[in-house]
């Protein structure tokens, strides 16, 4: 049977992701990426001038946003579940915030989902989220399809496709939120190998969780060519590797008729090309 067009596609394995979380979290999960979301989420909101009185944070992996919780100890926690669903607990306008660290990246219907937290949000409600995107692993990405086709003749998918700043800005917009903004923050992590690049992704379970990854084990052999493909390419003057990983920061208001409204086609005082002229005088 063909697959509806209006149906998203299953990229990702979510019952298979909330098992490795949850993994990752009873060993002591790697937490270099949420720390650091944690304190910018800190700053964002401290630049809100405004009350929230009922909030939750969606779906943020290990401990959940601590900079939340410090503003808002009430805040509801929604953590994935075993299933992977997708579908949110929240009534119709029922929050303030909802705000989310590191998760929306894995989410198969990513329009969906904003068109859920959007209908969710009171008026002037805000949704304020951090993902992987971008560039994200770039690197891996690369010495992987390299090894792959090289050693096997082929190339399996390893690395998650991820979103871009104009892809979610354009989303934010179809869910209907106004005011929307994103914007990115690189980081760029240094490791020893490779290898040791893959231990911390195992780590913060974020580990390759695509429904259409590889099932057999990689050969030793593609495994050695691609971590001297990622040395080769990529390798700073002493020695050590470079990842890059994207932080994509969005935000979005649910209308509301205080906030600032553009103008009509048309009202405008002046022209664009009276302005033109009048600075070719000056």
């Amino acid at each position: 049977m063909a697959q509806n067009p209006q149906t998203p596609p299953i990229l990702f394995d979510r019952a298979l992701l909330h098992a490795r979380q949850r993994r990752a979290r009873a060993q002591g999960e790697v937490a270099f990426l949420l720390d650091r979301v944690n304190e910018d989420m800190t700053d964002r909101l401290a630049a809100v001038m405004r009350d929230f009185h009922a909030a939750a944070d969606l779906w943020t992996p290990g401990e959940g946003l601590s900079a939340l919780r410090a503003r808002l100890p009430s805040v509801q926690r929604v953590e994935l579940d075993a299933t992977g669903d997708e579908k949110l607990p929240f009534a119709s306008e029922s929050l303030d915030l909802i705000a989310s660290a590191l998760a929306l990246q894995f989410v198969n219907d990513l329009p969906g989902v904003l068109a859920q937290i959007r209908r969710a949000l009171r008026p002037d409600g805000l949704l304020l989220a951090a993902m992987i995107g971008g560039d994200s692993l770039t690197e891996l990405r690369q010495a992987f399809a390299a090894a792959e086709a090289e050693c096997e003749g082929g190339v399996s998918p390893r690395v998650a496709p991820f979103a871009d700043l104009r892809d979610i800005g354009a989303l934010l917009q179809r869910a209907g939120f106004a005011l929307p903004v994103t914007d990115v923050d690189r980081v760029v992590v240094r490791y020893a190998s490779a290898f040791a690049l893959m231990q911390d992704l195992r780590s913060m379970g974020a580990a390759n969780v695509l429904v259409e990854r590889r099932r057999m084990p990689t050969r030793r052999r593609t495994l050695l060519r691609m971590a001297e493909i990622y040395a080769e390419r990529f390798a700073d003057p002493d020695g050590r590797i470079r990842t890059t990983f994207d932080i994509v920061w969005l935000s979005g208001w649910a209308p509301h008729a205080s906030q600032q409204q553009p103008l009509k086609p048309g009202s405008a005082k002046a022209s664009l090309a009276e302005a033109v002229k009048k600075a070719g005088k000056s």
